[in-house]
C-alpha cells in the first residue's frame, strides 16, 4: 500500500460516522450490559428490545469486528474489553456515550458543527430547539446524568487539585456552581480549619448537601441553592470556579465573574479552574464547548481580558494537572 493509500485509509477512519454511531447506539441500548455473562442470540434480543432483528445482528457483527462482543455458540456476548461500556463500569464511558444521558445527547449536536463554524453559536440549540441548559432545567434526567458526569469526571484530578494549591491559605471558600460537592469536600477534608459554602440550582444542592452530610462535613459546609447569575453569598476569602467559564459564551462569562467580583471582600480572590489554551487545552474540546454551549477554552490573555473588566487582576497560573491550571485574579487595589 502506498502512502497516499495509508494516508487517504487514515482520513477515512478519523471521518468516518459508522463505529462511532454503532457504540453509542450499543450503549443506549444497554447491549454490553444486556450480553455479559452467557449472551443471548440476535433473534431474541430484537425481541426483547423491540429492534429489527436483521439490522441488529448488523449492528452485533460490526461491535465484534471492534473486539465489543465475541460469537458463542448461540449468539454474541459482551468481551472484557466490552466490558468497559458496561453501565457499572465505574469510568463514566457509558454516560458520555448513551444517546439518552445528557453527554450522549449533547455529541449528536456535531451534525450542526457547519453552522457552529458559520455563526460562532452553539449547534445544540439548532438541533433540539433550545439550548443545552435549558434542556437540562426541563429534563430532570439529562439534569441528573449530566450531574453524574461531571463527579465522574473529576474523580481522578480531585486529589491532585487539592495537593496541588495552598488552598489554607482561604479561610472560607465558596464554590460557585460546584455540583455534587466532590472538589469542596475534598479540600475542606484536606483542610480542617477552612468553611466552605456551595452554590448550584436546587435539583444538584440538594444532592451535594446530601454528599456534605456523609463526608461529615455540614458544620464547615454549606449549601444555598441558586444560579451563579444571580448575587452569590459575600464576603468569603475566595470564590472557585471550576470548569464553568468555558461552558458560556462571553456575555453569561462576563456575568459569573461580576457576580464574584461584587461577592468577595476587598483582600478576596476569584480563582477560576480550567482547560486553558495554551497550557493544556486539547483543540477537540474547543469545538466541543462551542457545539454545546457557545463556549470556548479561552487562552490566558482572553481570560485575563475578562476578569479585568471586573476589577479583578491576575495575580498568577498554577498547574494542575496535564489538562488544566488554576487562575488566581485579585480585586484591584483602590488608591
Amino acid at each position: 500500500m502506498t502512502t497516499h493509500d495509508k494516508d487517504r485509509q487514515e482520513f477515512l477512519r478519523l471521518a468516518g460516522l459508522a463505529t462511532p454511531m454503532a457504540l453509542r447506539v450499543a450503549v443506549t441500548l444497554g447491549l454490553p450490559d444486556r450480553l455479559s455473562g452467557e449472551g443471548a442470540a440476535a433473534v431474541d434480543l430484537a425481541a426483547e428490545l423491540g429492534q429489527s432483528p436483521l439490522a441488529l445482528d448488523l449492528l452485533l457483527g460490526h461491535l465484534t469486528t471492534l473486539g465489543v462482543l465475541e460469537r458463542t455458540s448461540t449468539g454474541y456476548r459482551t468481551t472484557e474489553y466490552g466490558a468497559k461500556l458496561r453501565a457499572d463500569a465505574g469510568n463514566g464511558l457509558a454516560g458520555l456515550l448513551d444517546m439518552n444521558a445528557a453527554g450522549g445527547r449533547g455529541e449528536l449536536a456535531f451534525v450542526e458543527l457547519a453552522h457552529s463554524i458559520a455563526t460562532g453559536q452553539a449547534g445544540y440549540i439548532r438541533r433540539y430547539g433550545k439550548d443545552f441548559w435549558a434542556d437540562l432545567a426541563e429534563n430532570p434526567h439529562l439534569r441528573e446524568t449530566f450531574d453524574r458526569q461531571m463527579t465522574q469526571r473529576f474523580l481522578t484530578q480531585v486529589p491532585r487539585f487539592v495537593a496541588g494549591f495552598d488552598w489554607s491559605r482561604f479561610g472560607t471558600l465558596v464554590d460557585v456552581g460546584g455540583g455534587h460537592g466532590s472538589l469542596l469536600a475534598a479540600i475542606l477534608k484536606a483542610n480542617p480549619s477552612m468553611r466552605g459554602h456551595l452554590v448550584d440550582l436546587a435539583p444538584t444542592a440538594a444532592v451535594a448537601e446530601k454528599e456534605m452530610r456523609e463526608q461529615g462535613l455540614e458544620d464547615r459546609a454549606e449549601v444555598t441553592a441558586g444560579s451563579f447569575f444571580d448575587p452569590l453569598p459575600g464576603g468569603a476569602d475566595a470564590y472557585l470556579l471550576s470548569d464553568i467559564l468555558h461552558d458560556w459564551d462571553d456575555e453569561h462569562a462576563h456575568r459569573v465573574l461580576a457576580r464574584c467580583a461584587e461577592a468577595a471582600h476587598p483582600a478576596g480572590r476569584v480563582l477560576v479552574i480550567e482547560a486553558v489554551g495554551g497550557l493544556g487545552a486539547q483543540t477537540e474540546w474547543d469545538l466541543v464547548m462551542l457545539v454545546l454551549y457557545g463556549g470556548r477554552e479561552r487562552r490566558l490573555d482572553e481570560l485575563r481580558e475578562l476578569a479585568a473588566a471586573h476589577g479583578l487582576v491576575f495575580d498568577s497560573v498554577t498547574t494542575l494537572t496535564e489538562q488544566r491550571s488554576l487562575l488566581e485574579f485579585r480585586l484591584q487595589d483602590i488608591p
